[in-house]
């Protein structure tokens, strides 16, 4: 009985010498492993680092229950493609996205992997998701309805300015979403007495004989949609300073930066957030065709005074009343 004792123990200690240690990597490969795929050029920002903040606080931590692959396209869409392979390659279990362009690359490589948008503009007419209430595949999130947002973004402009009866609207024609805003420009415009005068931007070395219409059709504003000034912000501004015209955007930056007297846009730090939602409830076991994709509830509207002052306008009180940010 002693000797079938002490085999059976000798037998145990075997195996466990026997079995392999759990190793670092081993560790890391137990845990789930997202990709995040942003359209900027580097880390941090706001809209990333609420996104890490907002996983912190549901409980996710990186580097112990959570592993977490950035990857910063700067704008280089191109490169898109290449990107998202990579993060497959290593085997993520969920791919959260920054724009439109970057969930279109992520949807285009995989139909299993769940695609989390932190933003994503028109998902529906876009062809991301089928709707808003059934997404009815692996694309999930949040999704701002850019037409919806340029009209409150011309709304805001006869507030401020109005006296102006022609405003100027720069795009690249070739792309559905500006087609789209467009049209939705041109169908409100005569209710608040505007006429909208289409710029059409089809390369970026052009911007200065494109803008130069504006001029000669007697363009008293122009709108400028946020992708176009995060390639050409600089140019449209000295634009604008050189010739006195007031810019009006979804880009914070062009009222920050470049010379705009007036931003409007989604909270991006709180979609950040509430992509990290979905996240959380995918890692949990839901389904990304079960989860409905929201659209934006929080908006910022950001005013230059600076600017008004180089331009000599006075900015409405009402319009001041309502800004999140001014600018002095």
């Amino acid at each position: 009985m002693r000797l079938r004792t002490i085999g059976l123990i000798g037998t145990l200690v075997l195996g466990l010498l026997a079995a392999p240690l759990p190793a670092e990597a081993q560790q890391e490969g137990k845990i789930p492993r997202i990709g995040y795929l942003s359209h900027r050029a580097r880390p941090p920002f706001a809209v990333d680092e609420t996104f890490r903040q907002a996983m912190r606080d549901l409980g996710w931590i990186e580097g112990e229950n959570i592993a977490i692959e950035y990857r910063w396209a700067a704008r280089r869409w191109d490169r898109l493609p290449a990107m998202v392979e990579e993060l497959l390659r290593l085997k993520v279990d969920l791919i959260v996205t920054q724009t439109r362009p970057i969930a279109q690359a992520a949807k285009n490589a995989t139909t299993t992997i769940p695609i989390v948008m932190a933003s994503g503009s028109d998902a529906v007419e876009n062809g991301l998701v089928a709707s808003l209430a059934r997404p009815g595949g692996n694309v999930t999130g949040m999704s701002e309805q850019y037409s919806d947002m340029h009209t409150k973004l011309l709304e805001l402009l006869h507030e401020t300015l109005p006296k102006v009866t022609r405003v100027a609207f720069l795009g690249n024609p070739t792309s559905p979403t500006h087609v789209r805003t467009l049209r939705g420009l041109q169908s409100i415009a005569p209710a608040l007495g505007l006429t909208i005068q289409s710029l059409e931007l089809r390369h970026a070395e052009d911007i200065e004989s494109v803008l130069e219409a504006a001029t000669q059709e007697r363009a008293s504003a122009l709108v400028v949609p946020a992708q176009m000034y995060s390639r050409l912000g600089k140019r449209i501004a000295e634009f604008a300073a050189e010739n006195r015209v007031p810019v009006f955007s979804l880009s914070y930056g062009s009222v920050e930066k470049h010379f705009g007297l007036l931003a409007y846009a989604p909270d991006w730090r709180e979609m950040g957030r509430r992509a990290a939602i979905y996240v959380d409830k995918i890692l949990k076991g839901a389904k990304p065709w079960d989860l409905p994709v929201q659209r934006p509830t929080k908006f910022r509207l950001v005013v230059n005074l600076k600017t008004a002052k180089q331009l000599g306008i006075t900015i409405p009180p009402n319009i001041l009343y309502q800004a999140t940010k001014v600018i002095k």
